[in-house]
């Protein structure tokens, strides 16, 4: 497995969880890192991203609430203010030598 996501689950709105994309640092070395997530009878969509340098981008629907951030083997996904429609499956991705790696996906689910 060349890339390994967790921490999905079930949260109530307002709350927060933290998703870990853990890799080899050979994998992250010099590649951005990516969060899409897809949500049921949705196109999956780009969330977020992280350049090798630290550089971060967010979709609109997230800013201010999600902060990407990388160490040397992981990248996570903090995810506060959560609403309903956050509620998805996550995956984590990196594109690398003309390679696209997905991780398996982690599913959160946002209710009361």
């Amino acid at each position: 497995v060349q890339l390994q996501a967790s921490g999905g689950g079930l949260v109530q709105p307002g709350g927060s969880l933290r998703l870990p994309c853990t890799a080899s640092a050979s994998m992250f070395s010099s590649s951005a890192v990516d969060w899409y997530r897809q949500a049921r009878g949705k196109e999956r969509e780009l969330v977020a991203s992280i350049s090798s340098g630290g550089y971060t981008n967010y979709v609109d629907s997230v800013k201010g609430r999600f902060t990407i951030s990388r160490d040397k083997n992981t990248v996570y996904l903090q995810m506060n203010s959560l609403k309903p429609e956050d509620t998805a499956v996550y995956y984590c991705h990196v594109y690398r030598y003309l390679i696209h790696y997905w991780g398996q996906g982690t599913l959160v689910t946002v209710s009361s």
